[in-house]
């Protein structure tokens, strides 16, 4: 049985103008009524308390169901902060030390050539000078990268070899991490963030270090203690279909021009109709608002949770600062291409992205709020200093399609008023 979201306290009491906040939601209800926003589920929470719940629009479109608390959303890369936790558990266990490099347990990534020059066809390699350690993967600092970025060769290669949006057919996440040590790393290790399959390597190594399969693994220590009962590697058996929001992509008259519409794009949504034979640990699981807030509420508390802890709050901590060299923000030591982030005033910790200058951020906010979203814009965001939480859904793809996560920081944090 799916939970439901209640909001718990008057936003006056936790420091919001409850009129102010409205703006939130209107903001977001004219994406809908312009056609741009299929529908969206935002909440907002203070103290640990859920100020706000605002909803609006359609799940299936095409069937006019409309957004409810229960529905399930696909998270695509705010998986990514789970795995990130989950790897975490198991470096407070003494699994690892995060200089260590993967290739202890990985053996494959001992040799990954790294890309200097030439085509996808004739590339031009080096060895690692420096091998792949995991705060690499935590960090994205590893030379891994995505095949949709289209921006190198290395994102030929990938692409090539049929990991684009998902991974080929047949493929498990074994396969693909050995599929992946076997093309060349974009740059050396530790010199260069890039975006890319880190937190999905990741992934395969919590299955080796804990001798579990990834879903079973998120399942019983993550998902069961925090009583997460609706997120998973795509629908269960025994889930309904029909609570799953359909996924939907721009329509442009120009390609270069803005959004007019929407349409569905069941080609990579149904994908998550069942199970997947791949446990993307970058970006397969489907939530629930009421789940992942239960998620988001435990990494504000550091770690803790009503029935226990899952980390303890300085691995929290550590995670959440930035751990590019010289306090770089990602538009400098990052690649000039797509992330779930703006790059200027954004640094990266260990599997979130982190504030280190707001008047680069270019938006309000909070010196060390951490965050993260997914392909098909959904975000979250925790700002330790507010003790704040906001967590956005939708089923938009991709994420750059609309300035939603601008919005969502700017009309929350001017609804602040205490």
């Amino acid at each position: 049985m799916a939970q439901e979201l209640t909001v718990d306290v008057d936003p006056a009491e936790v420091g919001f103008d409850p009129a102010r906040l409205d703006r939130l939601d209107r903001r977001l209800q004219r994406y809908v009524d312009d056609g741009l926003l299929p529908g969206y589920l935002v909440t907002v929470a203070r103290h640990g308390r859920l100020a706000h719940v605002g909803l609006g629009g359609l799940r299936h479109v095409e069937d006019a169901l409309p957004v409810e608390t229960t529905t399930r959303w696909r998270i695509y890369s705010m998986t990514k902060a789970v795995t990130s936790v989950a790897a975490m558990m198991l470096h407070e266990e003494g699994a690892f030390q995060l200089n260590d490099p993967i290739a202890e347990w990985l053996p494959e990534f001992a040799h990954t050539p790294v890309y200097v020059a030439g085509s996808a066809q004739r590339p031009v390699t080096e060895p690692q000078t420096e091998p792949i350690r995991v705060w690499h993967l935590l960090s994205h600092t590893s030379g891994l990268t995505y095949g949709f970025h289209h921006a190198h060769p290395v994102d030929e290669m990938y692409r090539a070899a049929g990991h684009e949006w998902g991974a080929p057919p047949g493929a498990d996440l074994a396969e693909c991490t050995a599929q992946w040590a076997a093309l060349p790393l974009v740059f050396q290790p530790g010199s260069e963030w890039n975006y890319g399959v880190s937190t999905d390597v990741l992934g395969r190594l919590v299955e080796v270090l804990s001798g579990q399969p990834l879903d079973e693994f998120f399942e019983q220590r993550v998902f069961a203690p925090l009583g997460m009962t609706d997120t998973s590697f795509g629908l269960r058996e025994d889930d309904d279909p029909s609570t799953l929001a359909r996924l939907y992509a721009p329509v442009r008259r120009d390609p270069l021009g803005p959004p007019v519409g929407i349409q569905p794009l069941d080609v990579l949504g149904d994908g998550f109709l069942s199970k997947p034979k791949y446990l993307s640990g970058g970006g397969g699981l489907v939530s629930t608002a009421p789940d992942y807030l239960r998620f988001v509420e435990m990494l504000r508390r550091r770690g803790e949770h009503d029935g226990g802890r899952l980390l303890g709050p300085r691995t929290v901590d550590h995670m959440t600062r930035n751990h590019l060299p010289g306090n770089a923000d990602l538009a400098t030591f990052g690649r000039p291409l797509f992330a779930e982030t703006p790059l200027r005033g954004v640094g990266f910790g260990l599997g979130f992205a982190t504030v280190v200058d707001q008047a680069r951020y270019g938006v309000v906010s909070s010196l060390g709020e951490y965050n993260w979203g997914g392909a098909a814009s959904t975000a979250f965001f925790v700002d330790p200093v507010e003790d704040l939480t906001v967590c956005f859904y939708t089923q938009l793809m991709p994420s750059s399609t609309l300035p939603v996560r601008t919005y969502l920081r700017s009309l929350v944090y001017q609804a602040l008023v205490d």
